[in-house]
């Protein structure tokens, strides 16, 4: 009997795999520091709250001196969460990483009074602290920002009110996430060779995938079997949930839910709308894509567990880190010299922690802060997706290099509807340069196939959900009950249209509105969608060379939170306001769905 593999401990693994924390502090006796730097540094900056009317000098610096805070704040942040995220289990990091939380949370209190105080002066006040503070105007947008929701901000005692009731508002998502993750006790199930599985949410979607369909169909109504049973709890914190985003968006004045999430990052509420109805237009695509999958498979019934298994069966490619840092060196090429420069010192700096170790944590992301390196966590095995992950972390990382290098502080991060811009652009890049350089009909039906289904899984899937999560907001403020069988009866109608006549639909599917958590995350998850588009709009121009498309790209990468998100895209040349880069992205989804009916003619499936 072979022995089971373990994971190496922390320890163990070669420096060059492990990513370089020393750049941020040398040491943890300098971390301690720099802690009690800043909880100095707060309790200062503290005592100019009830000054801001005194002048244009109290005033800057009362601003600049919360911006030192925070920016100190980060780096510490950062420092703690990825020295406990490389190794959960070590508790010396999971105290540090507590302490940093703690004294975020404590100056985040300490601070608030800041915009609150600025929207008691009058619009002629802070004009002239503009004219006798020329150092003011640098903040000039990001002061504008928050005089922007002067209209929305109540009167001081009602704004303490509602600050108190936060953690009573959050109550419902709270619910759901520890119902969700910690109380739920799913099934074990068999597969066909008699071997038991535990379910959970991680196991649940890889057996997804499997290419077993009795496993596939044994999770899926095991999984779901569990929802029935909790169907009307989950039910009661969803209204919740959506009861509290539409009041607080009443007492605010604003016309809706939607209108009040949208407006931290000034984006029209046309940018939605034209997102579900472009997306509308097209679903007779995803109807042929879903068509093709049930031929492909060979069923006479094609059901939802059978959305995720694999078209072209195995893996026909793979890449051991090495090789796959090659190939993401050679398929960013077109982003320029500058560009280029940047992933080579990311390779080079260490800032990558490549391989999975005892208790590091699950994933990928790109972190960091405004005085760090933009680092980048990986859990890398040998295969197509993980060469996917490390170029998609990769656009995160270089965004957040040329933003912190190119803007002051203030400015030195972006949204999170610009985010995955960055991200999915060099995953489109990839998709691009691996049809190019592959010549083998497995390996290029492998990655159509890849590519597809992430267009699937990121465009129409987070725009059902998108149209769904408005659906119930508005339902809501109609005064219509959100019942467990309203809610599914709904949600059930909606995968209908959105998958078409191939599918052949179980009473299971109508549940899946309990287990998403993004119905809690407030008009969140349409960015999704929006972003993946708009990277398919940016690579396509990168890629034919179009005059001033890189040079475009770039300055939307050095941009930060100088401009609002659709005016930062604006000069990026995508126009999201306008429906032009949503059916760009859906010609390209179309012409690789034809390519790939093409070449599985060629292989004769």
């Amino acid at each position: 009997m072979s022995e089971t593999k373990q994971l190496p401990n922390r320890e163990a693994l070669p420096e060059e795999l492990t990513w370089d924390l020393t750049t941020i502090f040398p040491d943890d006796a300098a971390f301690d520091q720099a802690f009690e730097d800043v909880k100095v540094a707060v309790k200062e900056v503290a005592g100019y709250q009830g000054t801001l009317h005194e002048g244009a000098t109290t005033f800057l610096q009362a601003l600049e001196g919360i911006l030192a805070v925070y920016r100190q704040l980060e780096t510490l942040y950062v420092y703690s969460h990825l020295k406990n995220d490389q190794d959960t289990g070590n508790t010396q990091y999971q105290g540090l990483y507590a302490r940093a939380s703690s004294l975020l949370a404590e100056a985040s209190e300490a601070l608030a009074w800041f915009e609150p105080e600025l929207l008691t002066l009058s619009d002629e006040q802070i004009a002239a602290y503009f004219e006798e503070a020329p150092k003011l105007a640098e903040y000039r947008h990001y002061i504008q920002q928050m005089l922007d929701n002067r209209p929305h901000t109540l009167p001081a005692e009602q704004e303490a009110l509602l600050a108190g009731a936060g953690e009573i508002f959050g109550a419902a998502s709270n619910t759901f996430a520890v119902l969700n993750n910690a109380d739920l006790v799913f099934p074990v199930i068999t597969d066909s060779q008699g071997e038991h599985i535990q379910l959970s949410h991680g196991v649940y979607g890889q057996l997804m995938e499997s290419t077993d369909r009795t496993v596939r169909q044994a999770a899926y109504e095991g999984l779901y079997q569990v929802y029935e049973q909790f169907r009307n709890t989950f039910a009661q914190t969803l209204s919740t949930n959506v009861k509290t985003h539409n009041y607080r968006a009443k007492v605010r004045h604003f016309d809706s839910a939607r209108a009040a999430a949208l407006s931290g990052n000034h984006i029209p509420e046309s940018v939605y709308d034209t997102l579900v109805a472009v997306v509308n237009r097209n679903l007779p695509l995803l109807h042929r894509y879903v068509a093709l999958r049930k031929r492909l498979l060979g069923l006479e019934e094609l059901h939802m567990y059978d959305m995720y298994t694999p078209l072209v069966g195995e893996a026909p490619i793979q890449y051991t880190y090495e090789e796959a840092v090659a190939k993401a060196k050679e398929a960013l090429t077109p982003l320029g010299d500058e560009y280029q420069e940047v992933v080579a010192e990311a390779f080079s700096s260490r800032w990558i922690d490549v391989v999975e170790n005892k208790g590091k944590r699950s994933g990928a992301y790109s972190s960091g802060a405004y005085d760090t390196a933009p680092y980048i966590l990986l859990n890398w095995h040998d295969t197509l997706d993980q060469l996917f992950t490390l170029v998609h972390e990769m656009g995160h990382s270089v965004h957040s290099y040329f933003t912190r290098n190119n803007q002051p502080y203030v400015y030195g991060d972006y949204s999170i509807f610009l985010a995955e811009i960055a991200s999915t652009t060099n995953e489109n890049i990839l998709t691009e340069y691996l049809l190019e350089t592959e010549k083998d009909p497995l390996v290029r039906a492998y990655v159509l196939n890849h590519y597809l289904d992430g267009f699937k899984g990121t465009i129409f899937r987070q725009t059902q959900f998108a149209e769904f999560e408005h659906f119930i907001h508005e339902e809501d403020a109609a005064g219509v009950p959100l019942t467990a069988e309203y809610l599914s009866e709904n949600y059930g109608k909606l995968n209908a249209k959105y998958y078409g006549e191939a599918v052949t639909y179980d009473d299971e599917i109508k549940l899946e509105w309990s287990r998403i958590p993004h119905f809690y995350y407030n008009y969140y998850v349409f960015q999704y969608a929006t972003g993946f588009s708009a990277a398919s709009a940016l690579s396509k121009k990168i890629l034919a060379e179009e005059p001033q498309a890189l040079e475009n790209y770039l300055n939307y990468l050095k941009a930060g939170s100088s401009d609002y998100p659709i005016e930062v895209m604006k000069k990026a040349g995508v126009d999201m306001t306008k429906p032009d880069y949503l059916e760009e992205a859906m010609k390209v989804f179309a012409a690789r769905l034809d390519e790939l009916e093409a070449l599985l003619t060629e292989l004769g499936k």
